[in-house]
């Protein structure tokens, strides 16, 4: 088959697509990846073919603009972006279709490619990272702007999401989605996050059972695979400074606000004084050097870019920004987290991962030295913490997501070639 891997986002919405392609390509397929050429270098060096989506210029012009993180209208700015570039998907996923031969693996922000399957009549998977992205009224996920607590009747919840479709989310989207479609001869559609996003074929979440239970209310073609966890560390190699500050002395804790951050100046301070106060030795993760203090100490080190499989095993804890990606690692790690959730799903990951036993959470804008440091000496001090978090990585040793993901996808690409085999599939 040729599997066109559509994704829209920081590294964290794009390393999962690169190990699925990986996986993918192992199998024979021929994969190519639709993303922003940000992610050229990324793509090229696992021997894919990179797709460009957008310009360089403009993905940095976006992370550079701090709406991307604002609490409440960080999303519909994601979404700007996403409709921005509409028609550029759209096209870059019509121009590699062949007819018979091709199954679309998309993000939940790929609505181009929603589009183009239904123009063209591509088999397609949607993929969503996170449980945040799956509208339930059994189990409401917990996003910003949204309160949708257990207790609230179900007729209740059911009218608030009914009202957030109708004056929030499809008056946002419906426009210029409906505009495309009408130019394609399309009909127009409503319920964009309710129904339209979710690919009718097949749609995956790439994370397990037990950290997000599926709903009744979840879409009917969902299957869960889990945590995908590509993080490049066959392409990336260990920093020798860093192997030599590893040995040097006991287990740092390891700070990052995520890839995608370019203002996290006071998330750094207030890291750097509290691992002071704590006498403890730090590592601060971020491509962005200018949010770095001056004059660190010698037990606290930079460095740009390290794969989390490599360091976080090492590590005495992660304090980071909720990413589902970062999460999953230091899981797999059993590394004690402490969350500081900034915008978008952070906040639902953070909130499953403290009800696993694994995490405390400081909200980002109360994420000062004296909390940082109460927090992180609660944790490190917590031994009913460590074990939850042998406990969880126990379950991920051996994972096979990514083989599972990879029989999802050829089955729908045999299903539609009329070869599909017709053994039952297990829902994870």
């Amino acid at each position: 088959m040729t599997i066109l891997l559509l994704t829209i986002g920081s590294s964290g919405d794009v390393h999962p697509f690169i190990g699925i392609g990986l996986a993918l390509r192992e199998r024979g397929h021929r994969v190519k990846i639709i993303t922003n050429p940000h992610f050229g270098q990324a793509v090229s060096q696992c021997g894919l073919e990179l797709v460009p989506l957008g310009t360089e210029e403009l993905f940095q012009k976006y992370l550079a603009d701090p709406m991307l993180w604002h609490r409440r209208k960080g999303t519909r700015f994601v979404f700007d972006i996403v409709l921005d570039g509409l028609r550029e998907t759209y096209d870059a996923v019509a121009n590699h279709f062949v007819p018979g031969e091709t199954v679309l693996v998309s993000s939940s922000l790929g609505l181009g490619g929603r589009i183009a399957q239904d123009k063209l009549k591509i088999p397609t998977v949607t993929v969503h990272l996170s449980p945040a992205q799956f509208r339930s009224c059994i189990a409401p996920p917990l996003l910003p702007g949204l309160w949708m607590p257990a207790w609230l009747p179900m007729w209740i919840k059911q009218r608030m999401w009914a009202g957030g479709d109708q004056f929030v989310l499809d008056p946002m989207l419906g426009p210029r989605i409906n505009a495309l479609r009408s130019e394609l001869g399309l009909p127009a559609v409503d319920g964009i996050l309710r129904d339209f996003w979710n690919s009718p074929d097949r749609v995956i979440g790439l994370f397990p059972s037990w950290f997000a239970p599926p709903q009744a209310d979840w879409p009917a073609q969902t299957e869960l695979t889990g945590f995908p966890r590509y993080d490049e560390s066959g392409t990336v190699p260990l920093d020798p400074m860093l192997e030599k500050f590893l040995d040097e002395g006991s287990p740092p804790i390891v700070f990052t606000p995520g890839s995608a951050m370019h203002h996290g100046h006071s998330f750094f301070r207030a890291s750097v004084t509290a691992c002071r106060k704590l006498d403890r030795r730090g590592i601060l993760l971020t491509r962005h050097a200018e949010q770095i203090p001056r004059d660190l100490p010698e037990t606290i080190r930079h460095f740009g870019y390290v794969p989390f499989s490599q360091v976080l095993p090492r590590a005495a804890a992660l304090v980071h920004h909720g990413g589902i990606g970062t999460s999953a690692q230091a899981m797999a790690a059993g590394c004690r987290q402490l969350v500081t959730p900034f915008a978008h799903d952070q906040f639902d990951n953070a909130d499953r991962l403290c009800r696993l036993g694994v995490a405390r959470v400081i909200p980002a804008r109360k994420y000062r030295p004296a909390n940082a440091e109460r927090e992180l000496r609660n944790l490190l001090a917590d031994e009913n913490v460590s074990e939850k978090c042998r406990e969880i990585a126990g379950r991920l040793a051996g994972d096979q997501s990514l083989g599972r993901t990879c029989d999802l996808i050829e089955q729908l690409g045999n299903l539609k070639a009329g070869s599909f085999d017709p053994s039952p599939m297990v829902k994870l």
